[in-house]
């Protein structure tokens, strides 16, 4: 076994990979940028390198100087995590002829089904089900729209060194097509240095269910059931469960047999995971073989009890696999949610900036939590913006979505932006408690985007009767503290009315031993909770029922977010109430003439120059910021009457990009 290995990764993965060794009594080697200098996985590790600036182009991608850091430390294994280095065979040619062990699968896997193109190919010959399409690299836009003619829209335009969902895009007629390839190849070219496309046929309403494979260096090859991982946004996983609520006991053995063929096909060693997509009569076919560890590995972990990383290690470490195929059961439930630092009311733009406050849910057996973030430490603009994943474990699908509705209901993020309003939504909402989704599911559901500042629930009284407590929770406090002063007692008033949404609702409330008694709309409600005025997480039971609500504070109104829901609410005497119905409503500016960065990012093109007229949806900048592409569109009809920037300029948030007239 190794005395050290290296993390050549950042973030939660980083983080997880080091646990993993610990346990095993191996000492953590790990290498860090400029912006990640007082990171998590820095502080974790037993031993720290600096490799480079914070672009990872000249830091997490440089593998010269990751090999080099392996020397000068003695590291005689690298664990690559996910994403940058993990799937690049030069890297693992590079540590190979320095003596260093890969914990991974050998060169020989990684460019064969690293290689999107091949790998289908390979897969065919194999026995696997693929999905129809051009394996042939695809020359620029009209090649592309030839190609679809032959295969017949909608297509999938696909980066052959792809993954993440970066580098993808449907396409439904021509012009999508040759648009979509010029997105496509620059976001691939971006993230992996590597434009080459290729197209499928775009499979309706498909689910993205995959197989996990460990494999060791004896033949030995297992499968460790599925995940199902439909659920994604732009070509990129939100939440991911185990096992699937689609698959039958036949179509798992199936497509595990499958995978576990493809792997032996080419030698495959450690852990990797063979996508499929799945139609509604539960056909497969062959999507991608990632030969790496996966985002969302833990739900596998936790219903198979076993540690994947573990077994990376012992793996490459040369030992056999102590499991087989015989011993894989399936134990409960697991659903993953992925944090992500972005606002969903903003197109799920990014949000950078310093976590001021940062308490996650308490991790016991039933809730996890990988991250790679603390309270007062930096989202950067550099990396992805993955702030957590949280994994909760049920004895069926129905307990584990009521824990992660809970996990998700006590997960507390300020200082940026987070996307829990959205994760939460997503797993109260119907399509997901039945388990009837596909790939198309978040696009359907929220077709306009998902704003939180709609999500007003159609019965408010959690949220109403909440806030009822806190304020009188307050005026209680308050009135005490005067009285003191005064030398008299202080009464509050137990008749109030909540607005929300525009809508008033009368209650009246009474202290009362623990919390409150709250009447409203002819129902008793008992209050129960120690919380105290400035917490950001009111933690309660309603009539014996725990529940736990989310609240920013600003004078007599509250934000209170709930079980997916994040609303503003507002109380008031009753008088006060009827005089608010007076105040005129002050109309927000006129924005429409102004284009401003929505996030910190560069400006990879300008489509247009002072003095063109442009219609409202048109392009008018592409901005990218933590590996992704953002077009930018006009809001309105105008003309442009100033450009600020050229393409290749660094842009802060809401900075003035454009003027329309």
């Amino acid at each position: 076994m190794f005395d050290k290995i290296l993390i050549a990764n950042r973030g939660e993965i980083a983080c997880r990979v080091i646990k993993s060794a610990q346990k095993m009594g191996i000492k953590t080697v790990a290498v860090y940028s400029d912006a990640d200098r007082d990171a998590l996985h820095v502080t974790l590790a037993d031993e720290v390198v600096h490799i480079g600036a914070s672009p990872s182009a000249e830091s997490y991608l440089l593998a010269d100087r990751i090999v080099q850091a392996c020397i000068d430390t003695g590291a005689q294994a690298v664990h690559p995590g996910y994403g940058f280095l993990s799937e690049n065979s030069s890297f693992c040619d590079a540590l190979s002829n320095k003596g260093i062990a890969f914990i991974g699968p050998k060169t020989h896997a990684i460019e064969t089904m690293g290689d999107k193109i091949t790998s289908k190919i390979l897969a065919d010959e194999s026995g696997v089900n693929v999905i129809p399409g051009y394996t042939g690299v695809l020359r620029d836009g009209g090649h592309a729209v030839e190609v679809a003619a032959d295969i017949g829209y909608p297509v999938m335009l696909k980066a052959s060194a792809g993954g993440g969902g970066k580098g993808m895009r449907v396409a439904r007629n021509d012009d999508e097509c040759r648009d979509g390839f010029e997105r496509a190849a620059n976001e691939s070219r971006s993230s992996f240095g590597d434009d080459r496309l290729f197209m499928e046929k775009f499979i309706e309403e498909p689910r993205h269910i995959e197989i996990q494979l460990i494999a060791d260096s004896h033949g030995n090859v297992v499968y460790l059931n599925e995940r199902e991982c439909s659920l994604q946004r732009r070509h990129q996983k939100v939440i991911e469960e185990a096992p699937s609520p689609f698959l039958d006991k036949a179509t798992r053995k199936k497509m595990g047999e499958q995978a576990v063929a493809l792997a032996k096909a080419v030698d495959y060693e450690s852990a990797g995971t063979v996508e499929f997509i799945v139609d509604q009569k539960r056909n497969f076919y062959f999507l991608e073989m990632n030969t790496r560890l996966q985002v969302e590995h833990p739900v596998t972990e936790l219903t198979t009890g076993t540690d994947l990383v573990e077994l990376m290690i012992r793996v490459a470490a040369g030992e056999k696999l102590p499991v087989a195929q015989k011993d894989i059961g399936i134990k409960g439930w697991a659903i993953e949610s992925r944090v992500y630092a972005e606002d969903p009311a903003r197109n799920f733009l990014p949000s950078t900036g310093r976590l001021s406050y940062y308490r996650p849910p308490v991790e016991d057996a039933r809730v996890r939590v990988d991250t790679g973030v603390y309270e007062g430490g930096e989202v950067s603009i550099f990396y992805d913006p993955m702030i957590a994943k949280l994994i909760v474990h049920g004895e069926d699908r129905d307990d584990a979505i009521a824990r992660m509705r809970a996990a998700l209901d006590q997960f507390v993020i300020r200082g940026v932006i987070s996307n829990i309003p959205f994760l939460s939504a997503l797993v109260a909402h119907p399509s997901f408690v039945s388990g009837d989704i596909s790939t198309n599911t978040i696009a359907e559901v929220y077709p306009e985007g998902f704003n939180t500042a709609d999500a007003v629930p159609d019965d408010p009284t959690t949220l109403v009767t909440v806030a009822t407590a806190m304020l009188r929770n307050y005026r209680d406090r308050a009135a005490l503290i005067e009285g003191q002063l005064q030398g008299q007692e202080r009464r509050v008033p137990q008749n109030w009315v909540v607005i929300l949404n525009g809508e008033h609702h009368p209650v009246s409330v009474v202290s009362a031993d623990g919390g409150y008694d709250v009447s409203y709309e002819g129902k008793d409600y008992e209050i129960r909770s120690d919380w105290v005025l400035g917490q950001l997480l009111y933690s309660a039971t309603i009539n014996g029922r725990a529940v736990a609500v989310q609240v920013t504070r600003h004078n007599q109104t509250y934000r209170l977010s709930h079980d997916g829901h994040q609303v503003d609410i507002a109380i008031f005497t009753p008088r006060e109430a009827e005089l608010m119905k007076l105040m005129p409503v002050k109309e927000p500016p006129d924005t429409s003439r102004h284009l401003l960065a929505p996030m910190p990012g560069l400006l990879v093109s300008v489509a247009v120059k002072e003095g063109d007229e442009v219609k409202a949806g048109e392009e008018l900048v592409v901005l990218e910021a933590m590996k992704m592409e953002n077009t930018l569109r006009a809001e309105r009809d105008g003309v442009v009457a100033k450009v600020f920037f050229t393409a290749g300029a660094s842009i802060e948030v809401d900075e003035l990009i454009m003027e329309l007239e």
